[in-house]
């Protein structure tokens, strides 16, 4: 079935496309900028906040958590790559589900038995699961192992890594033992919410583009620009690691 344009012209099937690009160069030069590349940092007041309670605090930790997830665009390169090609919500929420478990499961036990790794080692590996994507995306695997990986599996393998991402922050800011799990799960569920949040609003604006005819033209560019953002935040995390 031949793809229409909707009124309005080329200039409206490639609204989408230059959104997808603006979103994508904000990103790099975040990546960029000093101090910005660590994404799964907690911003200042926060860590204030995390420091001084006790106890369990579910609706702040859920926000936090939301909060999170909205703001760490490695997380959401990663959901952008993985449903860049995938139609049926059905395919999507397995997909995210298994993200999500694979996140959920490393955040939470990483904190709370204080799994101590590297941060710049692991934001690294996640840096690769969006380099990853991106050429999955674009079949190189296909091309350069004659196979397809078990791409289910990878997204669980690299959501243990995003999730933890996150808890190798989360430990540098000492969370009160009193509290500690009820607030985690808070956190988590916050962190799904947030996912919802940002997942649906990509969803929206894939599915406007997929109905042009300008997805198919750069779809290509999209996603080489997707692993350059994920290039330079390894180039980030290990110069930092070695450097450190």
């Amino acid at each position: 079935m031949t793809l229409n344009p909707p009124r309005g012209g080329r200039s409206a099937a490639r609204a989408p496309f230059v959104l997808l690009v603006a979103i994508l160069s904000v990103i790099l030069a975040m990546l960029l900028s000093t101090g910005l590349a660590a994404a799964h940092a907690v911003a200042e007041g926060d860590k204030g906040y995390i420091q001084e309670i006790t106890g369990p605090h579910l609706i702040p930790f859920m926000y936090l958590g939301a909060k999170h997830m909205v703001t760490g665009y490695d997380h959401l390169l990663f959901l952008l790559g993985v449903i860049f090609f995938l139609y049926r919500l059905q395919h999507i929420a397995i997909y995210v589900s298994l993200f999500a478990i694979g996140h959920s499961t490393t955040m939470i036990m990483g904190v709370y038995f204080g799994w101590n790794v590297s941060s710049y080692l692991i934001d690294a590996i996640i840096g690769l699961s969006v380099v990853y994507k991106a050429l999955d995306n674009l079949g190189a695997f296909q091309r350069w192992l004659g196979y397809q990986p078990n791409t289910k599996l990878a997204t669980l393998i690299f959501g243990f890594f995003h999730g933890l991402g996150l808890a190798t922050k989360i430990l540098e800011y000492d969370i009160a033992p009193n509290g500690l799990l009820p607030n985690l799960l808070a956190f988590n569920v916050g962190v799904e919410i947030g996912q919802l949040l940002a997942l649906s609003a990509i969803l929206i604006l894939m599915g406007y583009w997929r109905r042009t005819t300008s997805f198919w033209k750069h779809a290509y560019t999209a996603n080489v620009l997707m692993m350059t953002a994920g290039f330079v935040l390894i180039g980030y995390q290990l110069t930092g690691y070695f450097i450190a």
